[in-house]
């Protein structure tokens, strides 16, 4: 269980930064090349690549070069870890939610 939660510590710190995620939303339309994907943001190009490095070493995207290209995509088993956690999360605050709900209405009708 140790090794599942090392992984979603670094997926979660990955997800953390703001330039991290506007990256992953457009690699959701689909592959593009690093070039593409900085072209939007105001940092050097060596600054970008520290986020790439940090995506792809997260396990959440990956790179392939073809010539002179390196072009990214979403690696999408990486997303179903979070996807569990998260499900497992809100079914137990859900749970929590409908406990609560059911003490506050049974001692409204005392």
């Amino acid at each position: 269980m140790e090794q599942y939660s090392d992984r979603l510590d670094v997926i979660f710190q990955a997800l953390a930064d703001p330039t991290r995620r506007a990256v992953l939303a457009r690699l959701g339309g689909g592959p593009a090349s690093i070039s593409d994907l900085a072209r939007p943001f105001d940092m050097a190009l060596p600054s970008f690549l520290k986020h790439i490095h940090y995506l792809e070493g997260s396990g959440l995207i990956r790179t392939h070069k073809e010539g002179r290209v390196r072009t990214c995509a979403i690696e999408k088993a990486q997303f179903t870890a979070v996807e569990s956690w998260l499900s497992a999360q809100r079914a137990l605050w859900e749970g929590r939610a409908d406990r609560l709900e059911k003490f506050v209405t049974e001692h409204e009708e005392e």
